[in-house]
């Protein structure tokens, strides 16, 4: 039953949803995607997995050239695809900031300028760079920066001697180029951008745009080429029945609601995976040394590994709070789970049921009794949930795939440029 839907599917995709081809007007056309942090802690920590890089796939399968811009304070090589150029400078604090900011400037390629992310070190020098250079410039949202700081009632507050330091002392906060007062003023001058793009309702509504969802590689992220069994036994999860995490742990993602839950169930042999451990902090080992006996904590793997280890679940948790953080986020794990046709337990926040779509479970955000029962039922009827985590495979390759995202960036580029050529158009005229 479920490969005869699969058939279907796979023609109604290809019909339907074709995958873009490069245009004509795109042949001479180049890219340019500025990173305010491509160290370890940054993008850098997932290789291939986060924003920029699915970005650069999806623009590439459009026929563009792509090249990827960005600041590291580390000099670990990031593994994406080497087709994909990338420069790296200098992370420092202002004023020096600056000057690896010129020099960024100055290595630009691209025809059109993409930043990521509205901070001064992305979209703060892409508007120098759009002035300077005069090109195009897409601002790309993919989080609400001012969430992290209280969001909108944050305001900067200091005596007169406090401002000095921040300003002159060699650590001064406010040498820092994203702190939360230049966030701020990033965000006021989004209007200025010639296109933005974002990924959740949540940030379209508060920024406008539109709306380009994650993109999952789901050729790669293909059950089909994975042994279930093989990769329970080589990571040592096969005497569990495995409830899996496959990001950073940080409070807000829920994880300490899933642990909860696991309490009121007392099933010994169900364990929490946490996959790779937080980049940030030590959060991962405040949650082992209460509940270590829940989690399996499996090393942080290369992107390409992460399949193996997904096909190796039962169950991929998204857990998610009720903050703003979280509202604003597209969780890269749940099209993880999707493309690897696993049943998804999540919670409902922000565009997690749409995104989802009727094809995993959800529960009210913290309720921990709601997730116990869940999580029985899902093992209770598990020929039903795997048949649920097919359908959302099918809804990932649709919607969530990077075929998916190359469509509506298609139509964004095509806008930009057709923009750009009537202001020339018009400038020749005058």
């Amino acid at each position: 039953m479920v490969e005869n839907i699969q058939e279907t599917d796979s023609l109604l995709i290809s019909n339907v949803y074709p995958t873009p081809k490069a245009m004509p007007d795109f042949a001479h056309h180049k890219i340019s995607l500025i990173v305010g942090d491509l160290s370890a802690k940054g993008a850098g920590r997932w290789g291939g997995a986060v924003r920029p890089f699915l970005l650069a796939k999806a623009l590439k399968q459009l026929g563009l050239q792509v090249e990827i811009l960005g600041f590291t304070d580390d000099e670990l090589p990031l593994f994406i695809d080497p087709e994909i150029k990338i420069k790296q400078f200098p992370y420092s604090i202002y004023p020096d900031f600056m000057r690896s900011g010129l020099q960024l400037i100055r290595a630009i390629e691209g025809n059109i300028i993409c930043a990521y992310k509205t901070k001064a070190s992305s979209f703060g020098i892409g508007l120098l760079a759009r002035r300077l250079k005069q090109r195009p410039l897409i601002l790309d949202i993919d989080d609400w920066e001012m969430s992290w700081h209280s969001g909108e009632k944050w305001v900067y507050q200091a005596s007169l001697k406090q401002r000095y330091r921040d300003l002159f002392k060699p650590d001064g906060a406010l040498r820092q180029p994203d702190h939360p007062i230049y966030l701020k003023r990033m965000e006021q001058w989004v209007h200025h951008a010639d296109a933005v793009t974002v990924h959740t309702n949540f940030l379209q509504k508060r920024f406008g745009g539109t709306c380009v969802p994650n993109g999952k590689d789901t050729d790669a992220f293909d059950p089909d080429k994975y042994d279930r069994l093989e990769s329970r036994k080589y990571y040592g999860l096969d005497q569990y029945r495995v409830l899996m995490f496959p990001g950073a742990p940080r409070p807000y993602k829920g994880l300490e609601d899933i642990l909860t839950a696991l309490d009121i169930l007392n099933q010994p042999d169900i364990k929490l995976v946490i996959v790779g451990g937080s980049p940030y902090d030590n959060y991962d080992d405040q949650l082992i040394q209460r509940w270590g006996h829940r989690i399996v904590q499996i090393p942080k793997v290369p992107y390409d590994k992460m399949p193996e280890v997904i096909s190796a679940a039962d169950i991929i948790v998204v857990p998610q709070k009720d903050t703003a953080a979280a509202q604003a986020q597209f969780p890269l794990k749940l099209t993880d789970g999707m493309a690897m046709a696993k049943p998804i337990l999540a919670t409902c926040v922000g565009d997690i049921p749409e995104i989802l779509g009727g094809t995993g479970y959800l529960v009210p955000p913290g309720d921990t009794q709601a997730m116990a029962r869940q999580i029985s039922e899902i093992f209770s009827n598990l020929s039903e949930a795997l048949a649920r985590g097919q359908e959302a495979r099918i809804r990932c390759i649709h919607q969530y795939s990077i075929d998916a995202m190359a469509r509506v960036l298609n139509s964004v580029i095509h806008q930009l440029i057709a923009a750009e050529e009537h202001t020339s158009l018009q400038l020749k005229q005058d």
